[in-house]
């Protein structure tokens, strides 16, 4: 199967909602605002107050929900899930949110991140008798929850989540509640909303502009939400560490009309293209275009700081699937051009700058300058707005070894060859950090960029660094 075009896949995003009887329809609008963060699998999990209801499937939101299923889980709340997993975590039992029932009470939970003890934790819990049906992170939490001896509800799940390490946003769901929090760090986003009477939270805040919610603030690492018929409850279950977002939220996965920690995504992409500029004011061009879509932002920036035009040199079929059937190379290089193709008329004879968020295994980009150059152009100079990808991330990103890296053990030359570039830049460290207005570290903490530095904010166990199933 043809991988998708970027070369890194998104995390996951989680959707929740309460105080609307119309949650089911909002979490459906919810999941489309946030589709660029999972493909592979949908869900939405609604309470009347009396029970738990569930509609899950495999693919895109509009190819796992209609009216009909829509119709069928009512309630006042809701949460939701769209998700992409690495190797070896598909198939429907893992399909978020994950629901639960028992003697006393259902449960359901939503969940974006990667826990780097995960492993750790099954095998306690497998020992002490626990039974997975998933190979999913997120089912460890609930098991957790229901081994804690605390009392009331809230405090297992206080115990249960502080004994996880690594990154996530989660939503819980009961019949009488809804509670919300986020790993120590922050590494995964999390806002909170309000529509009406109603909160929302959700791991983007373009899914508050699309269903018409206010955004109120973001969710503080370490920070526990309870939302119920008696509003909101503000408490925490872990003193918060220094909060290090991951950069590559601003980067790349998050959509540019979102804005974390209080930065628009795509001004501070175009402050990347900015700083590219500065950087490559030895590169003489005719023509800027960026890899859609990530890219379009950066490239806008660079050609405003570079005085170069910037043009649509690239174009991406949006109605291409993710996958499909290729038995030959042959067929996988038009599967390429299917999804995205040159304007001739707009690289031919020239000397283009071309502008992309990120290189990972290589193989896409060389096949990008190889499409340019058999368009016509004359010189293809690769500009990266971010520095070279020479560490693993194990905090949901799909690189978890130094293998599918090829900044990991090659020079920057030895990459410019590889793809076949003309000139290739990638954006320092430190104009990565300045475009997105957050600082690197102070006593409050900064931005997550181990996949650059090799530098985790978390401790990583031994067993997160080899081979194994994980979740997003």
């Amino acid at each position: 199967m043809l991988a998708e075009i970027r070369g890194l896949n998104e995390e996951c995003g989680v959707f929740g909602i309460w105080g609307n009887q119309d949650a089911a329809h909002l979490s459906y609008y919810g999941l489309h605002a946030l589709q660029h963060r999972g493909q592979e699998g949908a869900g939405i999990v609604t309470t009347d107050g009396n029970q738990l209801q569930a509609v899950r499937g495999e693919g895109l939101v509009n190819d796992v929900f209609n009216e009909n299923k829509l119709r069928k889980v009512v309630g006042h709340a809701a949460i939701a899930h769209v998700r992409y997993a690495t190797a070896g975590g598909k198939g429907l039992e893992n399909v978020q949110p994950l629901l639960f029932r028992s003697s006393t009470g259902s449960l359901a939970i939503a969940h974006n991140g990667n826990l780097v003890n995960a492993t750790h934790l099954k095998q306690f819990l497998e020992r002490s008798g626990s039974i997975f049906n998933s190979t999913s992170d997120t089912e460890v939490v609930v098991h957790l929850i229901k081994k804690s001896k605390h009392s009331p509800f809230r405090s297992k799940v206080k115990e249960a989540l502080s004994l996880l390490k690594g990154a996530f946003s989660i939503i819980l769901l009961t019949n009488d509640q809804m509670i919300v929090a986020r790993d120590r760090n922050g590494l995964r986003p999390l806002s909170l909303g309000k529509l009406g009477d109603s909160y929302v939270v959700a791991s983007e805040t373009c899914a508050f502009d699309l269903i018409g919610a206010e955004y109120v603030r973001e969710v503080e690492p370490g920070e526990l939400l309870i939302i119920s018929n008696n509003g909101l409850e503000v408490d925490s279950y872990v003193e918060k560490d220094k909060r290090t977002m991951c950069a590559m939220e601003y980067v790349y996965l998050a959509r540019p009309d979102s804005n974390i920690d209080e930065v628009n995504i795509h001004m501070a992409r175009k402050r990347m293209g900015k700083e590219l500029a500065k950087e490559c004011a030895h590169i003489e061009a005719d023509v800027v275009t960026g890899v859609p879509d990530s890219s379009i932002s950066a490239a806008i920036g660079f050609s405003e700081a570079s005085g170069i035009p910037y043009e649509l040199g690239l174009i991406k079929n949006r109605y291409v699937g993710r996958t499909f059937i290729q038995p030959t190379q042959e067929l996988r290089e038009r599967g390429v051009k299917m999804k995205l193709s040159p304007v001739v008329q707009v690289v031919k004879g020239k000397r283009v700058v071309m502008v992309d968020d990120s290189i990972v295994r290589g193989t896409t980009s060389r096949r990008i300058v190889r499409m340019l150059k058999e368009a016509g152009a004359a010189e293809v100079h690769v500009v990266i707005s971010s520095p070279p990808m020479t560490d693993p991330c194990y905090y949901g990103i799909d690189t978890s070894t130094h293998e599918e890296l090829i900044a990991s053990s090659h020079s920057v030359e030895d990459i410019r060859v590889a793809i076949e570039a003309d000139t290739l830049t990638f954006l320092s460290l430190e104009g990565m950090v300045r475009a997105t207005n957050r600082p690197f570290e102070d006593e409050n903490g900064g931005l997550c960029v181990a996949c650059f530095t090799g530098k985790y904010p978390t401790e990583i166990f031994p067993d997160t660094v080899l081979p194994h199933e994980k979740d997003c």
